[in-house]
């Protein structure tokens, strides 16, 4: 597989997942727009140990003017967009409980972040990709919606609706020679998740392998293989779809 020549911009890129794609991408010859509310630089820096070429963009993706600002600051670079791949997501410092114990304002802020988000950046890209006659969207979702999380209805919600967002997207764009698939991984090994189970982290994690056909955790290259598969010229008939990474837990 190969991205040689393709832009692609991957969203929440400062840390773990995100930063794991940034890196793939580059490594299959992508040029990467690593953004994020948070500083990019380490992810510019492992961009960069693997020969890749990258900027960093400051992005609340919950705004549209920062989305346009950031498609803006990748065309400036390098006069194009390809992929974007929508990683950014309310999920580390999210508070968990049963469903009526969340707080609207944590309910609003996962979905603005969550949901429209994805949206903004889509609504942002997707005029770039059609001048250059297409373009791969990979948006992120989870095992929470697959599966069924309890006890943090918030994310599974908004994780449900990004799947939602991704079918509708592709009949409406197919047409364009856009493409829209979702992953859906199960819990990464990541400081995120670490932050999101706080104190059962460990039990959390040790439960969710023992509830996969392969038993262990994911790490974040084990998605990388999907998303730059779905990227890349290989997967072009595909559209639409919802690929579980999650060990055989879901089994479409």
């Amino acid at each position: 597989m190969t991205l040689d020549g393709k832009v692609v911009i991957v969203t929440g890129a400062a840390r773990g997942i995100g930063q794991e794609y940034a890196q793939a991408c580059a490594k299959v010859g992508a040029r990467v727009v690593a953004t994020d509310i948070n500083d990019c630089g380490e992810t510019l820096d492992s961009v960069r140990a693997v020969g890749g070429d990258a900027i960093a963009v400051k992005v609340d993706v919950s705004d549209c003017r920062a989305t346009d600002a950031m498609v803006a600051a990748a065309l400036k670079a390098f006069d194009r967009v390809d992929g974007l791949i929508n990683n950014a997501a309310l999920y580390a410092k999210l508070r968990g409980g049963r469903f009526d114990a969340i707080s609207e304002a944590d309910w609003d802020a996962t979905m603005a972040v969550n949901v429209k988000g994805i949206w903004n950046c889509c609504k942002s890209a997707v005029p770039a990709m059609r001048k250059t006659g297409g373009g791969s969207i990979v948006n992120i979702a989870s095992l929470a919606a697959t599966y069924g999380l309890a006890y943090a209805i918030h994310y599974t919600t908004s994780k449900a609706a990004v799947i939602g967002m991704t079918r509708g997207l592709a009949r409406e764009l197919g047409r364009e020679n856009i493409r829209v698939n979702a992953i859906a991984p199960s819990a990464v090994l990541t400081e995120g998740t670490q932050e999101f189970f706080g104190a059962k982290h460990a039990k959390a994690l040790q439960a969710i392998a023992a509830s996969q056909s392969i038993p262990r955790n994911l790490v974040p290259s084990d998605l990388a293989g999907t998303a730059i598969w779905l990227l890349s010229g290989d997967s072009g008939f595909v559209t639409g779809q919802t690929i579980s990474v999650d060990g055989g837990t879901v089994m479409n």
